[in-house]
């Protein structure tokens, strides 16, 4: 079965070969993610977890970028049942395995998505970087409670309490993907993994996926809203305002003035 592409709100979708490809389409803005990509994301995934034809999603960007996170002039995160909230859900209790294949440019939720794929294939030059506390909000996608279980409190500290970028080396010497290729490659080898699964018996496939996921399915579902909860409360907070304004103005934030 084969059809497509059908183009939501910068977001394109395809199937071929009983794979769903999810593929973020702005590269004038890096694919920076807006509400309606966000509802276009949520559509594709609920469109995949609905339909039988469907047995794998594969997630991609373009070679440059992945995505650049949320984009800031589109206004504030809303809570749980906002269309933010509504992607997060669907990605996380998507019973089909899911492939993504970040290169270029990951950033903030351009992470925190991979921790809840099944396989992650990255572009050797692509850079990763949480930023939610030098943007005065806090962790969101259940990355508060996803990425200190998997590479441990202290190193998750690092990536979340600093900002900082880190490398694809990095990333794959952290568990966070499995492999890293030629950004030119990625997608082709995400496409070949996603071929292999959806050639393996569905129901078994599914199976497995649910019982790898089972004992940490309530503990994110709890995380995702409780993340949610405190990042539109301090998206409020005078901070950051701060952090906003100096990103808009291209200056450093200054949060000396705070206690």
């Amino acid at each position: 079965m084969t059809k497509g592409p059908l183009i939501m709100d910068n977001v394109v979708t395809e199937i071929g070969d009983r794979i769903l490809t999810i593929r973020l389409n702005r590269p004038d803005k890096r694919n920076a993610l807006t509400r309606p990509m966000y509802s276009g994301l949520a559509d594709a995934l609920e469109w995949a977890e609905a339909d039988a034809s469907i047995r794998v999603v594969v997630l991609a960007g373009n070679a440059n970028c992945f995505t650049a996170g949320n984009d800031l002039s589109d206004g504030m995160i809303e809570g749980p049942e906002g269309p933010h909230g509504r992607f997060m859900r669907a990605l996380t209790e998507c019973g089909k395995p899911i492939v993504a294949a970040p290169s270029g440019i990951a950033v903030g939720i351009g992470v925190t998505m991979l921790l809840h794929c099944d396989l992650v294939y990255c572009g050797s030059h692509t850079s990763f970087r949480i930023p939610f506390v030098p943007l005065a909000v806090c962790p969101e996608c259940a990355s508060s409670y996803m990425l200190p279980r998997l590479v441990g409190h202290h190193r998750a500290s690092e990536i979340l309490l600093t900002g900082a970028a880190f490398d694809a080396i990095t990333a794959l010497e952290l568990g966070i993907v499995n492999g890293v290729f030629p950004n030119d490659q990625v997608e082709e080898i995400a496409n070949a993994k996603a071929v292999l699964i959806a050639t393996q018996p569905p129901t078994s496939v599914r199976t497995t996926k649910m019982l790898m996921k089972r004992s940490i399915a309530a503990d994110v579902r709890e995380a995702i809203n409780v993340e949610i909860e405190h990042l539109v409360r301090l998206q409020h907070g005078a901070e950051a305002m701060e952090a906003v304004s100096a990103f808009k103005e291209k200056r450093r934030a200054d949060f000396s003035q705070f206690s």
